[in-house]
């Protein structure tokens, strides 16, 4: 009796065996696709999120853009009321202030060059350094 009892216990294991082997034949292909379109919805969800986002900063920029053409077209109306001012002429200390402000600019970007003075003579540049300097002709004993 309990011979047939192990061999009873012995096929039902040896059929619950195939069973779940026919059933990872059938279900494994059918999760491997199944987990392949989750993955190509998800792939497909996440480009149109970068999509969305790249369409919003270019809605950025171009408003961006737009506020600095009408920033510049500001500045152009307060330079053209200054030259009225100024008579047409815009004076050398005016130049100065602007260069002055530009390079407050610069600096506050954190992009300010590196500037390199250029001694001039009423606004021509020095060229000829050879000559002795007012300053170095005192200094030297003759």
């Amino acid at each position: 009796m309990e011979k047939r009892n192990i061999g009873k216990i012995i096929a039902g294991v040896v059929v619950i065996g195939f069973v779940f082997i026919a059933a990872l034949m059938f279900g494994l292909p059918r999760y491997n696709v199944w987990q392949q379109e989750m993955a190509g919805k998800a792939e497909m969800a996440k480009a149109e999120q970068n999509r969305r986002i790249l369409v919003e900063e270019a809605k950025a920029k171009l408003e961006a853009e737009k506020l600095n053409a009408q920033a510049e077209i500001e500045r152009a109306k307060g330079m053209a009321e200054a030259m009225k001012l100024e008579n047409g002429t815009l004076s050398e200390t005016y130049n100065q202030y602007l260069f002055i402000r530009t390079l407050e600019k610069l600096a506050d970007k954190g992009d300010l060059p590196q500037i390199i003075y250029v001694p001039t003579n009423g606004m021509v540049p020095v060229m000829d350094v050879s000559k002795k300097s007012p300053v170095k002709q005192m200094q030297q004993p003759e």
